[in-house]
């Protein structure tokens, strides 16, 4: 029961982030190119609910990583040692990305912060490497799938 009123917790939560990030009204407008762009005001409410919804997936995910292998590791070690397989590929997936990414500062119309340069930038690219990556194995994957069960039958 819990975990049902938590997922529909969170669901509704996100609607009304999203609900006054598109329709909660704008801070003002911003000029980009003879353009005027409105900049809706709940903006930092939506990124702070985005950000702990990521981190509640990095928290979940390692716990349940976790307790899997405890598991693992009492009942059959082979699967504990082939879960950290697993674990190790996607660290070096993640650590393979990093280094492809570029520190250089990525040129955004109308912003003059410096989060798009230097760390900030290279995680950016990271993220984007690793998406390529995970989209491009997903479809690999499926194609597989189609092929061995045709196979099979």
């Amino acid at each position: 029961m819990l975990p049902k009123i938590t997922l529909w917790s969170l669901l509704a939560l996100g609607i009304v982030f999203i609900a006054l990030f598109f329709l909660g009204g704008s801070n003002g407008s911003l000029e980009v190119a003879g353009d005027f762009l409105d900049i809706p005001r709940f903006t930092d409410a939506f990124l702070i609910w985005v950000y702990i919804l990521v981190g509640l997936v990095v928290l979940i995910t390692l716990a349940v990583v976790i307790v899997e292998f405890c598991n693992n590791w009492k009942t059959n070690r082979r699967k504990a040692y082939a879960m950290l397989g697993v674990v190790g590929g996607f660290i070096a997936l993640a650590l393979i990305c990093w280094f492809l990414g570029s520190p250089e500062k990525i040129h955004i119309v109308g912003y003059e912060g410096t989060d798009n340069e230097g760390a900030w930038a290279q995680l950016a690219d990271a993220v984007i490497y690793a998406c390529y990556f995970l989209i491009t194995a997903t479809i690999c994957t499926m194609i597989w799938g189609y092929i061995h069960t045709r196979k099979l039958k």
